[in-house]
């Protein structure tokens, strides 16, 4: 048995952030009936490629979930979609705001048909703010919240996140969001509004880009794949190709040192600590490549695996599908 078997979820959502919250209750039993529109439905039902006529991108984000669609504009649809309601236990919306409102299917307006609904509102900017009507796009909120900025080459050269990571944590605080809110509907017998913002949930991952600017008011900068505070932290070239290592502490430093025959550099001044490491990463890293560029990416990693220094490849889609 599947741990949210018994809840049924309406899934009133498109593209990205909504349907994969949505997708994730699947994917741990929950009933989800997804409700499209008549003319088209889902809009990644159109994005290429295809595989026997479906859209595999569409079939990515809605595995598990039953289809019908609704005409949201005409009364009979919307009383359809409140008989729906009436009997789910969850409603998760991606709409502009305002949009269900007008449509009188807001949550106010549910939760008077059932008081036990937890109605999820995932959008770019929030119900409220002075953002809220704007529409909003995985790259377009990457961009505001900050992500952007913190990632690339360099500070010139802005970059976007390769996955549509504003989208797909959006989803998953949608996810949290809803699950707390199961918790404590177990406690009040009622439901309550989830309103989760993209833009917020960006803002939420920056990870230590925000405590580092507001403790020394310098603005964080693209710094490639190094870490900003942790070294070496980082890409190593090889002799046919790359690898991570990631050295978090002095400990796994020694062993790496041992292991590389670099021993006279464990208790160097520039190096034998963490921040002395971080200061001078630019000298540490020539040392390393002097040393690592001599011998393949498997020989490493295998070396690095007996002596518990983290590394590992950089795989392309292919590799990741194949790996076992």
């Amino acid at each position: 048995m599947k741990p949210l078997e018994g809840l049924v979820v309406l899934d009133m959502t498109r593209v990205l952030a909504g349907p994969f919250a949505a997708m994730m209750f699947a994917d741990m039993g929950a009933d989800v009936i997804k409700i499209e529109r008549p003319d088209g439905g889902d809009d990644t039902r159109a994005y290429p490629p295809f595989q026997a006529g479906e859209s595999a991108y569409f079939m990515s984000l809605n595995r598990g979930k039953k289809s019908v669609t609704l005409n949201l504009k005409h009364e009979k649809g919307k009383e359809i979609l409140k008989s729906l309601a009436r009997k789910c236990d969850i409603l998760i919306e991606n709409f502009k705001p305002g949009t269900m409102e007008k449509l009188g299917l807001g949550y106010e307006d549910l939760r008077k048909v059932n008081p036990r609904l937890i109605y999820a509102a995932s959008s770019g900017f929030g119900q409220t703010g002075p953002y809220s009507s704007r529409p909003a796009y995985d790259l377009i909120i990457q961009g505001m919240g900050g992500m952007m900025s913190v990632t690339g080459p360099d500070e010139h050269t802005p970059t976007k996140v390769g996955s549509s990571v504003a989208d797909i944590f959006a989803g998953l605080f949608t996810t949290i969001g809803v699950l707390a809110a199961v918790n404590s509907r177990m406690k009040t017998g009622k439901g309550q509004l989830v309103d989760v913002a993209m833009l917020d949930c960006m803002v939420a991952v920056l990870e230590n880009a925000v405590s580092r600017y507001l403790v020394n008011g310098e603005i964080p900068r693209p710094i490639g794949n190094r870490h900003p505070s942790i070294s070496p932290f980082t890409t190593l070239a090889t002799a046919d190709g790359a690898m991570n290592i990631a050295v978090g502490n002095d400990e796994i430093w020694r062993r790496l040192c041992g292991v590389l025959g670099m021993e006279e550099f464990e208790k160097d001044p520039r190096f034998a600590d963490n921040p002395g490491r971080v200061a001078n990463f630019a000298a540490l890293k020539e040392i390393l490549e002097e040393r690592t560029a001599k011998n393949t990416t498997e020989h490493w990693l295998v070396v690095f695996d007996k002596v518990n220094v983290p590394s590992g490849p950089i795989n392309d889609i292919a590799d990741v599908v194949h790996d076992p």
